[in-house]
C-alpha cells in the first residue's frame, strides 16, 4: 500500500503544506469552473479565476511557464468571457451558445500558431529546453488557449480542443510530478465530453424551434 501511495504522492514530501492545500484548492475550483461551463452558467469565469490565480503563483513558483502562461491566459480570458455571455444581443437576450463561423476558424489557427511561436520564444529566453515534457507543454499551450477562446465566445468547438488537451495533459502533469492535478484533467476529459454533448442538445434544441 505505502507502495502505491509513494507512486502517485511521493513527490509531495518535498513541498510545502501551503502549496499543498493551495493546489487541492485550485483544483476544486478548477472542477467546479468546469462543471458550471458544462451547465453554460456563468459561474464558469469567477470560479476559474480563483483557481487561475492559485495556478499562476504555483507554476511560477515550480517554473512551468508555459502553463503558468495558459493560467495567466485564462484569467484574461475569463474577464472577456464574463462579459462576452452577459451581453445581450437585444433587449431580452444575450449571447448565445453557436458554432465557430469561417472567420473564426481561421482565427483560431492564427492563435494556435502564433501561441507555438510566442512559446517556443519564452522557452528559447529563459533556456528552458531542458526536457521533452517542454515541446509538449508548448503544444497544450496553444491548444488550450484556442479552447479558452472559443469558451469566452460561447462557441461549441471549444470542448473539442479542450478534450484533446485534457487528454494530453493528465500523463504530462503526472510526469511532471503533480498528481492532484493530473486527476483533475482526467476529470476534466469526462466533464468536457459530457459538457460538449449538453452544449451540442442545447444547440440543436434551439435551431429546432428557430
Amino acid at each position: 500500500m505505502n507502495h502505491i501511495f509513494d507512486f502517485f504522492f511521493g513527490q509531495y514530501y518535498e513541498y510545502s503544506t501551503l502549496d499543498i492545500s493551495l493546489e487541492i484548492i485550485a483544483v476544486i475550483f478548477g472542477f467546479l469552473s468546469v462543471w458550471y461551463s458544462k451547465k453554460n452558467n456563468i459561474l464558469v469565469f469567477p470560479t476559474g479565476m480563483v483557481s487561475t490565480v492559485i495556478f499562476v503563483y504555483l507554476l511560477l513558483k515550480w517554473e512551468l511557464l508555459g502553463d503558468m502562461m495558459i493560467n495567466g491566459y485564462y484569467f484574461i480570458m475569463s474577464v472577456y468571457g464574463w462579459y462576452i455571455w452577459t451581453s445581450k444581443v437585444d433587449e431580452t437576450h444575450v449571447t448565445p451558445i453557436s458554432e465557430t463561423t469561417s472567420k473564426e476558424k481561421k482565427q483560431s489557427v492564427f492563435i494556435f500558431l502564433g501561441t507555438l511561436l510566442f512559446v517556443y520564444a519564452v522557452y528559447t529566453f529563459f533556456d528552458k529546453w531542458t526536457s521533452w515534457t517542454a515541446y509538449v507543454d508548448t503544444v497544450t499551450t496553444a491548444i488550450f488557449f484556442v479552447g479558452m477562446w472559443l469558451m469566452a465566445k460561447r462557441k461549441i468547438e471549444n470542448w473539442i480542443y479542450w478534450i484533446i488537451g485534457d487528454i494530453i495533459s493528465v500523463p504530462l502533469y503526472f510526469y511532471k510530478g503533480f498528481t492532484f492535478t493530473s486527476f483533475q484533467y482526467l476529470i476534466f476529459t469526462f466533464i468536457a465530453i459530457s459538457g460538449y454533448l449538453a452544449w451540442k442538445k442545447h444547440l440543436n434544441n434551439n435551431l429546432s424551434t428557430l
